[in-house]
């Protein structure tokens, strides 16, 4: 029992009689107040225990021989799919025309609806009785060789579709602007398909892949090639010269998505004020690494962007199109998400509620004792 009477006058905490208690409306509104204050403050410390802040680090880039992706959708209200065509170039020498793999196209109406979504592609070619390549029509039990109309590589290449002869003409340097006398064309309907798509739109999203190097890719109408070290396209020779190239870019990215990354070019749109030319971005990509709290790292990019349009009344007159020419920045950024320990978060969620309790109780403590001096003060006559 003496060790229990000991302790109990180790009590800091001594305990009154609720007879003694006095409680007032200034006390009540002191501990409303002090009660909102405590509740606002312990959300602000979960929230910052929750989403910590994000520290930032500027490094060297010295990563070599990288790939990555980049993700578009865009719409061209005024431009038949037929005609659009994706390519892409680097400064390493690497090329691709007309890509067609992890990209589809949506033929869109003069209102915007999709009319039919697919991948790219004219379609399976019709074979009823096509033109051989010796000259003749294919007999019964006779095997397809297409002619590619001046163009094989050797005296045994076929081109056995349209798209072949297109392909063909690619690597030789030519333009096929008389898809309408070729064989494989005409049977395929391609003609005839890009004049019943006329005065169609071209919703047109997936993404590429490409070299971690400067380069561009561009959307273009008709099929893109190089003849004598100068870009050329293949245009089709019953379309007008005066290709609509207005467009909307609804998502563009380079990389995989991220918290918090900004793409300047989503929503953007552009309307064509008068002929036809080349519209071009300029695109600096910062290379990027986020790390979130898990260690669970992103590698991405960030961009930012300016534009130019070159008209085409000028000479020598640019190819028609969007061209998104970009490069990458020497420094790469790394986002690393803080970290907040339990027992931190704990210490300010003691902190909070013993400094909210203290100070009010000395505001309440101030004004008590304040009103009960006046009122003294009142009743000995001192204030009238």
């Amino acid at each position: 029992m003496e060790i229990i009477g000991k302790l109990r006058n180790l009590d800091a905490y001594p305990k009154i009689n609720e007879d003694f208690y006095s409680r007032t409306l200034s006390g009540g509104v002191i501990t409303i107040v002090s009660t909102i204050v405590m509740i606002l403050l312990f959300l602000s410390e979960i929230r910052l225990y929750l989403y910590a802040p994000t520290e930032t680090q500027l490094i060297v880039d010295t990563s070599r021989g990288e790939r990555f992706h980049v993700h578009f959708d865009v719409t061209f209200p005024s431009l038949a799919c037929s005609l659009l065509s994706v390519d892409t170039m680097d400064i390493s020498g690497e090329q691709h025309y007309d890509i067609r793999h992890d990209i589809i196209k949506r033929r869109l109406d003069h209102f915007g609806n999709v009319i039919e979504s697919k991948k790219d592609g004219v379609g399976a070619p019709k074979i009823e009785r096509p033109l051989q390549k010796h000259g003749g029509r294919l007999d019964h039990n006779e095997a397809y060789c297409g002619s590619c109309y001046g163009a094989e590589a050797s005296d045994d290449d076929c081109c056995n579709s349209c798209e072949e002869v297109r392909e063909a003409y690619r690597k030789k340097g030519w333009g096929l602007s008389n898809a309408d006398l070729i064989d494989q064309c005409k049977r395929e309907g391609y003609v005839q398909k890009i004049k019943e798509e006329e005065g169609e739109g071209c919703n047109i999203n997936g993404f590429l892949d490409v070299n971690k190097v400067a380069g561009n890719f561009h959307f273009a109408p008709g099929k893109s090639f190089h003849g004598a070290n100068i870009f050329l396209q293949d245009l089709v020779a019953f379309q007008t010269e005066n290709y609509n190239i207005t467009h909307k870019i609804n998502k563009l990215s380079f990389g995989d998505e991220f918290p918090g990354v900004v793409n300047p070019l989503d929503g953007v749109e552009w309307t064509q004020p008068t002929t036809s030319g080349m519209y071009q971005y300029f695109i600096k990509v910062v290379p990027t690494i986020y790390t979130d709290v898990m260690g669970r790292k992103i590698h991405s990019n960030q961009f930012s962007v300016t534009e130019h349009f070159r008209e085409g009344n000028v000479y020598p007159r640019p190819p028609p199109g969007v061209y998104f020419i970009y490069d990458f920045s020497p420094i790469k950024v790394i986002f690393t998400e803080g970290n907040t320990s339990l027992l931190h978060f704990l210490t300010n969620i003691c902190a909070i509620v013993g400094g909210v309790f203290t100070v009010s109780g000395i505001i309440d403590a101030f004004v008590y004792h304040g009103h009960r001096a006046i009122k003294k003060k009142i009743e000995l006559g001192k204030y009238r």
